[in-house]
C-alpha cells in the first residue's frame, strides 16, 4: 500500500525489499494500525513520497542480511519498522523483531510499539511504585489499556482513566481502572484527588490541568499531541518548588539511539503477556483496501483497544 503525494493510498506492485547488514525480511500475515499512520498522512513526519507506511510487522522471516542469524529464517515473529509493513513483505532491524512463536498471528500484530510504549511509561519514566495513584488519559486506547495493566502489575493503589466518552467508559472498565471519567469532565470530576504518575498524550489544556493535579513529587509522562500541537508553558519554577516532574517519551527517536533499550522493553513486555499478565486487545480487523477507513477512524478517535489490518 503506497501513500502518495496526494494522501491517498494506492495498492501497487513494487520490488519486494531486500535485508541489509542487521536486518531481516518478513513475509507479513498481520500489520498493526498506530497513530503514527495518522501523522505520517497529515504530514508531521517530513518522508519522501510515495511512501510505504506501516510500523508494525507480524508474519514469518524469510530472509536476513549479513550478521544475522540464519536460524531465524522461518521463524515467527513481531517487528517494529521504520515503514513498510503494509505490504506482503517488509525488512526490519534484527534487534527489533522479536520471536512470537507463543502468541497467536492477530495479537503478535497488535503488539507493536503500544506495547513497549505502555511497559515505558509506566516502568521507565513514570517509574510506578506500590502503592502509587496513577491517571492515564486516553485510557481506552491501544497504550492506555496496556498501561493500565503494566501499573497494576507494577502495584498501583489506585488507577483512574479519561476517556473520549460513554461508549469509551463502558470498554475501558474491562481493564482494572478503579475510575473512569469522560475528558469533558476532566478534571472536575475528581474533587481534589492528586495523583502520582500521570501519563499524557492529549497536550494543550489536558497538559496544564494534568500538572495542577500531580501529588508532590509527582511525574508527568508526555508521549503525545492527540488533541493540539501548540505549545505549552510550564513554569520549572513551580515544579521545582512541589518536587513534580515532566518527563517526555518518544519510542521512535529511541529505536534509532538507544534501541537496544527499546528491544529490552519490548522482552520485558512480551514475557508478560506471554504469562498473560496483560493482554493486548484486538477490536478492530480490517483488509488493505480498508486502510484509509481504519486510519482516520484512529484520527477521528473513533476506536478503542487495537486495530490491525490483515495482510495475508
Amino acid at each position: 500500500m503506497v501513500l502518495d503525494t496526494d494522501d491517498r493510498f494506492t495498492l501497487a506492485d513494487i520490488d519486494e525489499p531486500v535485508p541489509a547488514a542487521g536486518q531481516v525480511a518478513i513475509r507479513v500475515d498481520h500489520a498493526g494500525v498506530q497513530y503514527g499512520d495518522v501523522l505520517v498522512r497529515r504530514g508531521h513526519f517530513p518522508v519522501p513520497r510515495p511512501f510505504v507506511p506501516g510500523f508494525e510487522a507480524a508474519g514469518r522471516v524469510v530472509a536476513v542480511g549479513e550478521g544475522v542469524d540464519a536460524g531465524r529464517i522461518g521463524q515467527r515473529v513481531t517487528a517494529l519498522t521504520s515503514a513498510g509493513a503494509y505490504a506482503e513483505v517488509v525488512v526490519a532491524p534484527d534487534l527489533l523483531t522479536f520471536d512470537a512463536a507463543g502468541l497467536d498471528p492477530r495479537t503478535a500484530a497488535g503488539f507493536g510499539w503500544v506495547t513497549p510504549t505502555a511497559y515505558d511509561l509506566i516502568n521507565t519514566v513514570g517509574r510506578v511504585r506500590p502503592g502509587d495513584r496513577v491517571l492515564i488519559h486516553a485510557a481506552a486506547g491501544g497504550v492506555g489499556t496496556l498501561a493500565a495493566q503494566f501499573a497494576k502489575a507494577a502495584g498501583a493503589a489506585r488507577l483512574v482513566g479519561v476517556v473520549g466518552g460513554a461508549a469509551q467508559t463502558e470498554y475501558a472498565t474491562r481493564f482494572g481502572y478503579d475510575l473512569l471519567v469522560t475528558s469533558e469532565d476532566f478534571p472536575g470530576a475528581l474533587a481534589d484527588e492528586r495523583f502520582d504518575v500521570i501519563l499524557d498524550p492529549i497536550g494543550g489544556p489536558a497538559r496544564l490541568a494534568s500538572l495542577e493535579r500531580l501529588a508532590p513529587h509527582g511525574r508527568l509522562a508526555i508521549y503525545g499531541n492527540i488533541a493540539t500541537f501548540d505549545p505549552v508553558e510550564i513554569d520549572t519554577n513551580d515544579l521545582l518548588m512541589a518536587g513534580k516532574s515532566a518527563l517526555t517519551y518518544n519510542s521512535n527517536l529511541l529505536s534509532q539511539t538507544h534501541p537496544e533499550r527499546l528491544a529490552d522493553s519490548a522482552t520485558r513486555a512480551l514475557r508478560l503477556l506471554a504469562d498473560r499478565k496483560v493482554r493486548v486487545d484486538v477490536t478492530a480487523e480490517y483488509e488493505m483496501s480498508d486502510l484509509d477507513t481504519a486510519i482516520q477512524r484512529l484520527a477521528e478517535g473513533g476506536t478503542h483497544g487495537k486495530s490491525i489490518v490483515r495482510i495475508a
